[in-house]
Order: C-alpha cells, then sequence, then structure tokens
C-alpha cells in the first residue's frame, strides 16, 4: 500500500494543539526531545552559518528596540538611549563562553530587575549536573563559533531548546544586564538573553520570584517558607535541601514601594532576592553553631553583622575550619548565623528535584501528572468560592488516593493517610505584560467526592454543578490566594475520591495555567468534563396535509406566491414576532443569522424554507423560547453566559469545557449575557449539527468520514 502523502499543512489553531498532543504523547517535551522553540533547530541554523561563512542574526529576537521592552525599557525611553547591540568579540580581544567551570562569579547584576533570576542562575552554578542541562556543553567563541548559542528552559511542563544570536545590548562599551566580575565571559550574559526571549524581552523580566527561576531552569517543584513562623526543623530542612541538590532563595519582603532596594543599616537588601550557597554547623565557644551562606547578585553590597567577612566571631573559629568555609567565598558572597537569617529575612523558597518531604529520611519515587488548563470568562473563568453562583464553572480535576503512605513512623505515628502535593501554574504572564497584563491571583480548593450524591454515582468524569458546592465545604485548599506564578501546598488526606478546582481569586480573569499533582503512591487522576452527547427529541416531520389549517393560513401569508420563505422573508418575520415579545432582550435576527438558519433547514438545497421545513423550525423556537425564559432567572430579557450549560442540559446537551468556551465566544455579548435571538442560533446549529453528525455515523461507533463535496457543504454553508 502506498503511503500517503505528506500535505503541507498551514494549520488551524485546532488542528496544531491535536498535533502538538499527539507529539507530547511521544515524548516530545522531555529534556531529551527538547521542543525546538519557535521551530528553530540550533544544530542546523549552526551549519547554514558555517557552509555560507555568515555569523547568526536572529530574526525572531533582533538586535532591536522592541526586544528590549515596552515600557521603562522601550524605544525612545531614557534608559534605552545610547544602547548599541554588540558581539562579545567587539567588546573583548578573546572573549571565552565559560572559563574554569561555571561560578557565581559570572553572575553580576546590571540595569535590570531581575535579581530573582540572577539569583537562580548563581544557585544552578552550585549543581553542575543541573547547570548543564541548562547550558549545553561543547559551546564556544572559538572552535566552530558562528554568532548562535542555545539552551535548555522548563516551560510550563516542557523543555525548551531556546536559540540566540550573540549581538547584546551595551552602553558605554559594557553589557547593559548581567555580565561576569572578570569581564570576558558571556554564558550568563547569553543565558539571560535566552530567558528574555522566551519571556518577549528584556524588559518582562523585571521584578519577580527566585522559585520562578529556579523551577524554568530544573522542572521542579517549589514550597515557600514564612521566616516569621518557621518550622522547628528548618536548618535541618536547609542542610537535606543542600545536599540534594535543591536549590534555595530568600528575601526581606517590603511593606511599600519606597522600601524596594532601600538597603538596611547592616547592608541587607529589602525586596531582593538573594541565594542561599551553604550551611554549616560548627563548635563556638562550646556550642554548636548554626550559620548559613548567602549570595548577592549585585556581586557586592553585603552584610555586615556578625559573622560577615573580617567580623571579630571569626577569630574564636579554629584556623583550619576558619580557612575551610573561607575559601570557597566569591564576591558578594557572606556568612550569617542562622538566628540572624531568621530575624533579617521573611522568605524562603526551595526548588526540589522531586517533591521529595526534606523532613523525610530517603527519597521516593514520585507519580506525577501535568494537565493545561485554560480559564475564560463567562464559561470557565469562575472565581473562588467567596462566588458560589460560578465557582462551579471552574476546570475540576479528580484525584483518586488508594494507597496510604509508607514509613509511618517518620510522621510521628498519625492515622494512615496518602501524601500528595499539588502545584498551579499560570502561563505566560511575563509575554503578557507589553499588554498591560500581570500575573493573576489564583489558587485552588479541594472537595472530598462524597458518595451521597446519587447524580454521580457511576458517573466518573462529570463535571460538578453549583448544588455540589453549595452543599460541601472545601476538604482542603492552597495556603493563600496570591499574584505569583505557582502556588504549591503538599496535603496528607485519608484514601478517597477528591476533586480539585484549581481557579483565580476574582470570576472572569482569564488565563491559562498547568495543574501538576505529585503524589507518593500510585493515584489515579482525571480531567472531570462531561462528555459530548446529545438527547435529542424525535424530529416529527410532518406531510403537508398533517400540518394544521391555522399555520398553512399563516404561513401562506408570510411566504408570499412563490409559497417559500428566503433569507429575507425570515428576518422580517422572526423580528416581527419577537418585537412582541417585550420581555425578551434582542437586537433582532440579523441576515446572517437567518441564512445559517435557513442553510441549515434546507433539505432539498434551495435556498429557502417550504411549508415543512418552517413547520420544524417555528417548533423548533418555541421550544427555544421556553427553555430560554426558564433560565432567565433575574427576567432581564437574556441569559447569563454561566446559566448556558444549565440551558443546554435542560435542551439535552452535554458538551466539553472547551466547546462550552467556544460557544460563549461565539454567541455571548461583552457583557457575557445570551439575547434571544443569539441564543436561538446557538441551539439550531447544535442541533442541526448533532443530526448531521447521527446520519453520517450509519455503524454508530462515534467516528465519520466525509468526502471533500460533503465537507465543504458542511462548513461553507453551516
Amino acid at each position: 500500500m502506498a503511503e500517503p502523502p505528506v500535505v503541507p499543512v498551514f494549520c488551524t489553531g485546532v488542528s496544531a494543539q491535536v498535533r502538538r498532543q499527539r507529539a507530547k504523547e511521544l515524548g516530545l517535551g522531555r529534556h531529551d526531545n527538547a521542543v525546538r522553540y519557535l521551530g528553530q533547530d540550533f544544530g542546523r541554523l549552526a551549519e547554514e552559518c558555517r557552509r555560507s561563512g555568515t555569523l547568526f542574526r536572529d530574526p525572531s529576537f533582533p538586535p532591536a528596540a522592541a526586544s528590549l521592552g515596552f515600557r521603562e525599557l522601550g524605544p525612545g525611553s531614557s534608559k534605552t538611549r545610547g544602547v548599541q547591540w554588540k558581539r562579545p568579540t567587539e567588546l573583548c580581544p578573546r572573549p571565552q563562553f565559560i572559563v574554569d567551570g561555571a561560578t557565581r562569579t559570572d553572575i553580576c547584576q546590571g540595569a535590570l530587575g531581575d535579581c530573582w533570576l540572577l539569583a537562580a542562575i548563581a544557585s544552578l552554578t552550585l549543581n553542575e549536573t543541573l547547570l548543564h542541562r541548562v547550558v549545553p556543553h561543547g559551546q564556544s567563541f572559538q572552535q566552530g563559533y558562528a554568532g548562535i548559542f542555545h539552551f535548555q528552559i522548563w516551560q510550563f511542563g516542557e523543555w525548551l531548546d531556546v536559540v540566540v544570536d550573540d549581538f547584546l545590548p551595551t552602553k558605554d562599551g559594557k553589557l547593559l544586564f548581567v555580565h561576569s566580575a572578570e569581564g570576558s565571559e558571556f554564558w550568563s550574559a547569553l543565558l539571560e538573553k535566552a530567558y528574555a526571549k522566551v519571556n518577549g524581552c528584556y524588559e518582562a523580566l523585571s521584578g519577580g520570584s527566585t522559585s520562578e527561576g529556579f523551577e524554568d531552569f530544573t522542572g521542579g517543584v517549589t514550597e515557600w517558607f514564612d521566616l516569621r513562623r518557621p518550622p522547628a526543623d528548618l536548618y535541618h530542612i536547609i542542610l537535606k535541601a543542600l545536599e540534594r541538590g535543591s536549590l534555595l532563595g530568600c528575601s526581606i519582603d517590603i511593606t511599600s514601594a519606597f522600601d524596594m532596594e532601600a538597603v538596611t543599616f547592616k547592608k541587607l537588601v529589602k525586596g531582593h532576592a538573594y541565594s542561599v550557597t551553604g550551611a554549616k554547623q560548627i563548635p563556638y565557644r562550646g556550642q554548636a553553631l548554626e550559620l548559613i551562606r548567602m549570595r548577592n547578585p549585585w556581586g557586592e553590597v553585603e552584610w555586615t553583622g556578625a559573622w560577615s567577612d573580617g567580623s571579630a566571631e571569626w577569630h574564636a573559629v579554629e584556623p583550619a575550619l576558619r580557612q575551610q568555609l573561607m575559601v570557597k567565598m566569591e564576591d558578594g558572597e557572606f556568612w550569617m548565623s542562622f538566628r540572624d537569617f531568621l530575624r533579617e529575612f521573611t522568605r524562603l523558597e526551595i526548588c526540589n528535584l522531586t517533591p521529595d518531604a526534606l523532613q523525610s529520611r530517603k527519597f521516593r519515587k514520585w507519580n506525577t501528572r501535568l494537565y493545561d488548563g485554560t480559564w475564560r470568562r463567562g464559561s470557565t473563568a469562575g472565581g473562588c468560592r467567596n462566588y458560589p453562583a460560578t465557582f462551579w464553572i471552574n476546570p475540576q480535576f479528580k484525584i483518586q488516593l488508594e494507597e496510604v503512605d509508607d514509613d509511618r513512623d517518620e510522621d510521628g505515628g498519625r492515622e494512615p493517610g496518602c501524601s500528595f502535593l499539588l502545584a498551579l501554574m499560570q502561563k505566560h504572564r511575563r509575554r503578557e505584560r507589553r499588554y498591560g497584563k500581570d500575573m493573576e491571583t489564583i489558587g485552588f480548593a479541594v472537595y472530598e467526592r462524597f458518595p451521597r450524591c446519587p447524580q454521580y454515582v457511576g458517573r466518573s468524569g462529570v463535571h460538578l454543578k453549583r448544588e455540589f458546592f453549595l452543599a460541601n465545604a472545601s476538604r482542603a485548599r492552597s495556603e493563600q490566594f496570591i499574584n505569583l506564578r505557582e502556588v504549591s501546598t503538599r496535603f496528607r488526606l485519608p484514601p478517597g475520591e477528591y476533586i480539585v478546582v484549581p481557579s483565580t481569586f476574582e470570576p472572569n480573569k482569564e488565563g491559562d495555567f498547568v495543574l501538576r499533582v505529585f503524589s507518593e503512591k500510585r493515584a489515579g487522576t482525571e480531567e472531570m468534563d462531561d462528555k459530548i452527547q446529545a438527547t435529542l427529541p424525535d424530529e416529527k416531520v410532518l406531510g403537508e396535509s398533517e400540518i394544521d389549517e391555522n399555520f398553512k393560513q399563516l404561513f401562506r401569508q408570510l411566504a408570499g406566491p412563490d409559497l417559500e420563505i428566503s433569507v429575507t422573508e425570515l428576518q422580517t418575520i422572526l423580528n416581527r414576532i419577537i418585537a412582541k415579545h417585550k420581555d425578551l432582550r434582542t437586537k433582532g435576527f440579523s441576515t446572517e443569522s437567518c441564512r445559517s438558519m435557513v442553510n441549515l433547514m434546507d433539505k432539498d438545497g434551495n435556498g429557502k424554507l417550504g411549508l415543512v421545513e418552517f413547520n420544524v423550525l417555528w417548533n423548533r423556537i418555541r421550544n427555544y423560547l421556553s427553555i430560554f425564559r426558564k433560565f432567565d432567572l433575574d427576567k432581564s430579557g437574556s441569559i447569563s453566559a454561566y446559566e448556558l450549560r444549565l440551558a443546554l442540559e435542560a435542551a439535552g446537551y452535554r458538551l466539553s469545557k472547551k466547546l462550552h468556551e467556544l460557544l460563549i465566544t461565539r454567541y455571548a455579548e461583552p457583557d457575557l449575557a445570551l439575547d434571544f435571538d443569539s441564543f436561538v442560533c446557538c441551539l439550531v446549529r447544535l442541533e442541526t449539527m448533532f443530526r448531521f453528525f447521527q446520519a453520517m455515523d450509519v455503524d454508530k461507533d462515534g467516528v465519520v468520514t466525509f468526502d471533500l463535496l460533503q465537507w465543504l457543504q458542511l462548513t461553507m454553508f453551516a
């Protein structure tokens, strides 16, 4: 059998999503099979440049003003005046990619407020294996140099291979942003550029949480510790985290904008991200003293209190130990006592490469599931539990916990339970900053799916309705709703079936998200979404002789001499009728809507409705009117987009959330209301499309085959 031809497809959004999902199922997006960001193949592009004798210039992230930013770093701004893009070969005689391994002095902050990112990069240098997952080996300004470099960055569940040219923004002959202390090493500046490319521009990196960088360089999961209420064994947790290669960062919260980057009396910077680079318990004056080592990405401005460089406390430490602790110190790095650390800092972030609890004595193999989801106005963006009328429309995910944890001795003999960690991450918010968007306030609630709800028995994947959430309190929830990229919380619950509802704090806040579920033991997970189906009324098509004489007379008056109703005649008829119903909100049926109805009802293909066809349409509209009035709860003459799902169920349809999103986009008004005419058009199209599919699905296997003519008839005239 001949192979089917490979057809060049200019993909629609839907077909592209389907192809991408299939590729992910085959392993695309794993670190060993990273997605080529924007389709750019590093090996092919580098070889083309070497063959042609030219240096790579990236058309997708050019050395131009738009790549710098949109506001403070936007075109024509004072901060970008005089900026020139130069290659490292123009900045020093012998540029190097990495010299003697990557170290923390390679990362000094420039004129960009991305200390959070640089703290993450600095922590990365402590683990060579992790570093070279992000910064691939074999890159150089000498051997095979073509002006092109690449890095691997984790984004929302998949690894991307990101290509950049080596044009870097400079001012007065010096790098504008991150740079090495020594000046001739460029891996960190190029990594910052790759990260800026993924997020749209350099300015998009200003301000953030170190955990973002941690996770994007490891694919790990971050947990937060409030240092005003630290767990009793926090120092042990930090030691264990460093031992396991976890990445750690900390900061001092600010109380107002005036505090941002304010320097304290002892030279700590508020609202600034530090990396934790070490910890050591030492003997000091007859007692065990806990020390912690920090680094400021500025490469300068160090703590001047106890245990700072050259402080008197070091004189009481045995010389060999003192030498051992000080020998690996880098510029901007300092020691302080753990007690001072707890007093001075307010937040600690630890990114674990696996979700193992740091209090635990052993590694465990965790089961991981990742779900992509969306919040859309009117269909899936219901807000938090404070909004009971709409909370139920949020995406829902089921977790089936069956096996209890091992090693109950580690948790103090508590009741048997199942450990799992939920991490909710909102996507692409930095990239959308240039459009005035920023992080939404997000969180999640966890409900136990009680067996006493008879309407859900035996229907495991059914999306739970409002009544369930009104009758049941949440069993657990995220520690807080917060405007960070990710919210994560560890839970331990008895075996059972639980529903996770991720949401923004307020309704109607749109966004895309990733929900990661890490379970210590095997746990069944699935997205709760109604199976697409329709229970259609028997389509009783009356013969002309069976139609009521009064209706025939009405039809003759409406149709005119040709006894056929055209598009314009249908529009006139419907709008006259609807005008008599003062309780209905409507703009009137448009010509396009009426054309759709004629096309969908027209059995003989003449573009008009005869008596029988008009009778079918008339009866449908009467039925739709009764459903519409039932769900017009506030008697406003319209129904809320949030009630459309229930109205469609009353009409016999169960649809997936993706279909509800499409229907709201197509038929709802900007205020998320559906007028009567839009509601009718929606139902006419749904019913006709279901009937068309059912007629074509001869063997009832849920699959139909179209020839080209059938496909064009369906899509061009529906």
